[in-house]
């Protein structure tokens, strides 16, 4: 099981760099790919993959991902109230075929997959975004990295208790300094590059701590949902890791956390 899960991890690290690095276009198609088998594991979780709730849940995300791809985000409320419409529609004229959570979930997968991953490719298309992209890497898989390492070492009071027993306060703080520490070393060696960052030491050490605080409550509420439906993993599709959802739970969170924050540190 390690060697797979170690050989799946490099995998999706050059594969990460390849895209990422690529940008545009290719990063556009593959982050909105990832969000859509996201969605898929989210339904699945809930049981409604391939009911019509799902597929108005698809599409909206595909009408999102076009919005954003022409820069006509001043539409999106209008194709949220749109998606909502049309699945209040089912409910009712279908009813009572389909319970409320199910409602519920197929409108909220849009927002919590398809629009919070969408953040990937919306910093990477800021100014300076193809070196503050990987903040959100450093956010999320050093937050990871850290909380484990202090957690074994000095953890003492749990966080979570009965959602994540193993998971601890002195973890969590380490993630979140570690996460900060690695943003002021990336903020120092490429600060001289970026155009539009004032203080990027300061700038890139801040958004990486503010993103590992979001990274943590990412990574806890995927977990909740799976502990809720009785689910080890979200999927298959990366041998060692789960799916789509498994491990990209926390970076669900950090991307748009990065992206505001570099807003207004900026």
């Amino acid at each position: 099981m390690f060697t797979t899960r170690l050989i799946s991890g490099i995998i999706l690290v050059i594969l990460a760099v390849f895209f990422v690095g690529s940008g545009g276009s290719v990063l556009f198609a593959v982050t909105g790919i990832i969000s859509l088998i996201g969605l898929f594991e989210l339904y699945r979780v809930m049981k409604i993959e391939k009911t019509p709730l799902a597929f108005v849940g698809y599409g909206a995300a595909v009408f999102y991902y076009a919005l954003l791809w022409i820069h006509a985000e001043e539409y999106v409320t209008l194709m949220a109230i749109g998606a909502l419409m049309l699945l209040m529609c089912l409910y009712v004229f279908a009813f009572p075929r389909y319970k409320t959570e199910e409602i519920t979930v197929a409108f909220f997968g849009v927002f919590y997959v398809a629009m919070m991953l969408s953040y990937l490719y919306q910093v990477r298309q800021m100014p300076d975004g193809k070196y503050l992209v990987w903040l959100i890497f450093l956010s999320s898989w050093g937050c990871d990295t850290f909380a484990y390492c202090v957690g074994m070492l000095f953890g003492r009071h749990r966080l979570a208790p009965v959602l994540s027993p193993k998971k601890s306060i002195e973890g969590a703080v380490g993630g979140i300094a570690g996460s900060a520490f690695l943003g002021m070393i990336y903020g120092f060696v490429l600060g001289g590059r970026m155009n539009e960052v004032g203080e990027p030491v300061i700038a890139c050490a801040a958004a990486c701590a503010i993103a590992a605080v979001i990274s943590q409550i990412g990574d806890l509420a995927a977990s909740a949902i799976k502990r809720n439906h009785d689910v080890k993993d979200y999927g298959h599709l990366i041998p060692g890791h789960g799916g789509v959802l498994d491990r990209f739970d926390s970076m669900i969170f950090t991307a748009p956390a990065i992206y505001f924050a570099i807003t207004f540190l900026r």
